[in-house]
């Protein structure tokens, strides 16, 4: 038994972290939801995924350059404990631990279930099978994180790349096809009328703000590249790699979203897009490929969420991990041993998997079931949570700004500030996406949660760890 983590993981794997994480469902569904926010008007679409890149990259560009600097264990604490001092970094590693990686992952384990089930033709996407699926998913992925790290690493590449190939087709036969057709030309400079709309739609509603709803949809599609800072220490040459992970994975994805939404406009015209709804990537694949692309797109769904599920999962078994080396939290002896033959801290990631269960009750409590379990507590564990960890971004780069004297105007400056404003519109999206009433009762459960995390803030017997 040990307290370090082996080095394990090379640029690849961090870089497929990155993009494997980020493009999971969302990219494949959210085609439908942005261009009918925005009226049907593809250029004013394409702008709020370009926008919502930015913001991606903003923020990842400015934490690669603390990654330049910092490695102790989980990237995004370390910075924390650098620019923020110790307990604002226990209390982001006791959030992370115990909310953000768990909550995330059992959305995303149920995600994989309800397309397993509408593949295999189960109607029920709530019912017995749906949810034996998500628990089998997140064991799955607990025992390929906590028996095999190397493999789940592995695991995450193949993810990464197989994910990529239907979005690839549709990027270089939706563009020639729409070409040739004259469907990306006329989708591009003819944008649908409310009339037409409301023929195909007859729910449809105009929004006042059409670029900004169609930003905060686009937004949510980008989240996740932070994980990839929770193995910094098992990274070789860390403070090399990682950094380059953030910002070219960062990169590739922005650009990969652009393309594919060309793509899609080019496979189907804006009205049958807006038409389609939730199965509008459906149609557009079908259109391209015939039923056999409908098939395909299923199955690069379901394999594209497993990869984002075995993400979420690969930081979620090291929370207790990230706080005991700190030598802060219950029993940091226990919850810091690494095994000696996975090289796993077993202890730590046996916690993970009971914190997704626990969640995964109160989703299916809070969300699924025909009636609330938890009576007005009802909010999405995984979408909301968004708004503590963007907010909790803010004060890290503010203080960088402050610290961090010997950079560049760029790198000081001009990136944090961005970073910041990227943030701040995060949390505010999310709190105009749940409302009010939801966002105050995640709140009170986030003080609940933070209050017992403080409170065995300082182990009993506080035996020193070694230094990581």
């Amino acid at each position: 038994m040990g307290h370090k983590l082996e080095k394990k993981y090379g640029l690849l794997t961090a870089m497929c972290m990155v993009i494997g994480i980020v493009i999971g469902s969302g990219v494949f569904f959210k085609a439908e939801t942005i261009l009918t926010a925005t009226g049907g008007h593809l250029l004013t679409a394409i702008a709020a995924w370009t926008v919502g890149g930015l913001i991606m990259i903003a923020c990842a560009y400015t934490f690669s350059i603390m990654a330049t600097k910092y490695e102790k264990v989980n990237g995004i604490v370390d910075y924390a404990e650098a620019t923020m001092g110790k307990t604002y970094a226990y209390i982001l590693a006791w959030f992370i631990t115990f909310m953000y990686y768990p909550t995330v992952a059992t959305v995303v384990a149920w995600v994989c279930a309800r397309y397993t089930c509408v593949l295999v033709g189960i109607p029920d996407i709530t019912g017995g099978a749906a949810m034996l699926l998500t628990g089998m998913y997140l064991c799955l992925s607990y025992g390929l994180n906590a028996l095999s790290p190397k493999l789940a690493g592995k695991f995450q590449v193949a993810t990464t790349i197989i994910k990529l190939i239907p979005i690839a087709l549709m990027i270089i036969l939706g563009i020639y096809t729409g070409i040739k057709s004259g469907v990306l030309v006329h989708n591009f400079s003819q944008a649908p009328s409310i009339e037409e709309i409301l023929s195909v739609k007859p729910d449809y509603v105009p929004v006042e703000k059409p670029f900004l709803t169609a930003l905060v949809s686009a937004s949510f599609a980008f989240e996740g590249w932070i994980i990839a800072t929770s193995i910094n220490s098992e990274i070789k040459d860390s403070k090399r790699n990682l950094p380059i992970a953030l910002v070219s994975g960062t990169l590739i994805i922005s650009i990969v979203y652009i393309l594919y939404y060309v793509g899609l406009a080019g496979a189907a015209d804006n009205l049958t897009m807006i038409a389609g709804g939730e199965t509008g990537a459906k149609i557009a694949f079908t259109n391209i490929l015939g039923p056999f692309g409908a098939i395909m797109l299923m199955v690069c769904i379901i394999i594209s969420c497993m990869g984002t599920l075995n993400g979420y999962m690969l930081a979620s078994v090291r929370g207790m991990y990230f706080i005991a080396v700190r030598n802060e939290g219950p029993n940091p002896k226990l919850f810091s041993n690494v095994d000696s033959a996975t090289g796993m801290p077993t202890n730590s990631a046996i916690v993970g998997l009971i914190v997704c269960i626990l969640w995964l009750v109160y989703f299916y409590g809070a969300k699924l079931a025909p009636e609330s379990w938890f009576g007005p507590v009802v909010f999405d564990p995984s979408e909301i949570t968004i708004i503590t960890l963007y907010a909790m971004y803010i004060p890290i780069f503010v203080r960088m700004i402050k610290m961090e004297k010997d950079l560049n105007v760029f790198n000081r400056f001009i990136m944090p500030v961005l970073a910041i404003a990227g943030s701040t519109f995060m949390v505010i999206a999310a709190a105009i996406s749940n409302g009010t009433k939801v966002v105050i009762l995640y709140l009170i459960i986030f003080v609940i949660i933070t209050v017992i995390g403080m409170l065995l803030k300082k182990p009993k017997n506080s035996n020193q760890i070694e230094e990581i």
